[in-house]
């Protein structure tokens, strides 16, 4: 019995440790999320820590980790901007964040319905080189954003333009580079030590030793008390639901919502691969609703199950569903304490990460593949162009790439929603009217191959 209690109590620990460790990155992402999507850190963190704790219970992947995510914070980013600079002249009188609010509880409300109805399945429906598409659609809007914030006229950070490139570099470079130091020098350590935390502190030391002047991060909500958090729930609630609003809102919560499933589901599959156990795919949408809805009460931002934060949990051999819930709970107390802290941080350092965010989030393998054969035997590539690769070695095809491709510059240029859509019509009229008999080969993103989960 002595052994069974030692035995209970260390895997006990392991998974508070595990918790604590990717509480840091969590809460760190949340910052960065929420700085992208325009509703200011807050509002990325509250929701880090809100998403995490209730995913995590009642959730259908049992050892995961979700939070806002670059995609999702991508299209927020689009839903705020509009809520900003447009609501005003549509409907007077209406309240911007109010209409965020709205949009993302249809967002929860939509994916409890797709829970219901067990939806769940149809992921698997979905072409993957058209996901690899809208992968890379999101990354390239990320990184537009970033660069707007960092050489745009109107749009720039204040203070001086020089400081804010040289702290966004360094910290895209220290993300890029800390990691792989680690690995080489401290194996044993590596996986304990956030890329993401520790970079924010260092640059963030440096920024207030050396006094740059720069922007920092503005906390316009603060938690000190049980009242202050009350009080956050009667300011975001909305107090208009017109039909005028909710008609504004839907096609807004339509994107967010298959978003947030793709995201979701997706991250499901890389964890399931890890752990060998089996998702519920509509427990997990239905608890992803409910997550969005609490963090739609308190002004946040939507999330999905992040694929960065569930690996690393599996790594850190978090064995309890616990494990998941104490991240929302240590990011909660390390918001309310590192407040003042949190202040002194450069917004320029976010924009590093977010560049690191969209690389991660850029499905690399097909194009890195598809150069490798492009190099390597250009005139068979051209002249495969309307028929499909009889050797199995060469990965990715002509109209593979054209997918992939087409689906990025539609997801980029107009709409996520349409570029799913369009391409996954096309995808099934290529295979049923032009390929009978050599169906176009389903292109495996990264985010579904070992490799990417070593790469963690």
């Amino acid at each position: 019995m002595s052994n069974i209690r030692i035995f209970k109590s260390n895997n006990l620990l392991q998974n508070i440790i595990a918790s604590l460790t990717v509480s840091f990155v969590a809460l760190s992402l949340g910052a960065a999320f929420g700085i992208l999507s325009g509703r200011g850190a807050f509002a990325g963190m509250i929701s880090a820590a809100v998403i995490a704790s209730i995913t995590s219970l009642f959730g259908g992947t049992r050892i995961q980790c979700s939070g806002p995510t670059g995609p999702i914070t991508a299209v927020t980013a689009v839903l705020v901007a509009f809520a900003q600079d447009e609501i005003l002249s549509k409907v007077p009188f209406a309240n911007p964040d109010h209409f965020v609010n709205i949009t993302i509880f249809l967002m929860a409300f939509l994916l409890v319905v797709f829970g219901l109805l067990r939806l769940g399945k149809f992921i698997t429906y979905i072409p993957n080189v058209v996901i690899s598409g809208f992968m890379n659609g999101i990354a390239v809007i990320i990184w537009i954003d970033q660069i707007k914030k960092l050489f745009g006229n109107t749009t720039r950070f204040e203070g001086s333009f020089w400081l804010n490139l040289l702290l966004a570099v360094a910290s895209a470079s220290l993300v890029f580079i800390f990691p792989l130091i680690t690995r080489k020098f401290m194996p044993r350590y590596a996986s304990l030590l956030s890329a993401t935390f520790i970079t924010i502190i260092i640059l963030t030391v440096i920024a207030f030793s050396f006094n740059f002047n720069v922007e920092k991060v503005q906390l316009t909500t603060s938690l000190h008390s049980f009242s202050d958090f009350t009080a956050l729930i009667v300011a975001q609630w909305p107090s208009n639901w017109s039909w005028t609003i909710i008609s504004l809102a839907i096609p807004f919560a339509i994107q967010l919502s298959i978003l947030a499933y793709l995201d979701t589901l997706m991250t499901s599959l890389v964890i399931d691969k890890m752990t060998k156990e089996k998702t519920k795919p509509n427990k997990e949408l239905i608890a992803q609703g409910i997550a969005t809805g609490a963090v739609a009460m308190i002004g946040g931002i939507p999330g999905a199950q992040a694929t960065i934060r569930s690996v690393l949990m599996v790594k850190e051999k978090a064995t309890m569903r616990l494990a998941g819930v104490l991240v929302g709970v240590f990011a909660l107390i390390e918001m309310v304490l590192l407040q003042d802290a949190i202040s002194l941080i450069p917004q320029a350092v976010f924009s590093g990460i977010l560049i690191k965010v969209g690389y991660d989030v850029f499905d690399w393998l097909p194009l890195r593949l598809y150069l490798k054969e492009l190099f390597k035997k250009p005139s068979v590539l051209l002249h495969q162009f309307f028929s499909r690769h009889d050797d199995e070695k060469i990965f990715i095809t002509n109209r593979e790439i054209i997918f992939i491709i087409g689906t990025a510059l539609i997801t980029i240029l107009w709409n996520l929603n349409y570029a799913v859509a369009i391409f996954t019509i096309l995808f099934y009229l290529h295979n049923k009217l032009l390929n009978k008999k050599n169906p176009m080969r389903d292109l495996k993103p990264i985010a579904e191959t070992e490799s990417f989960a070593d790469e963690i």
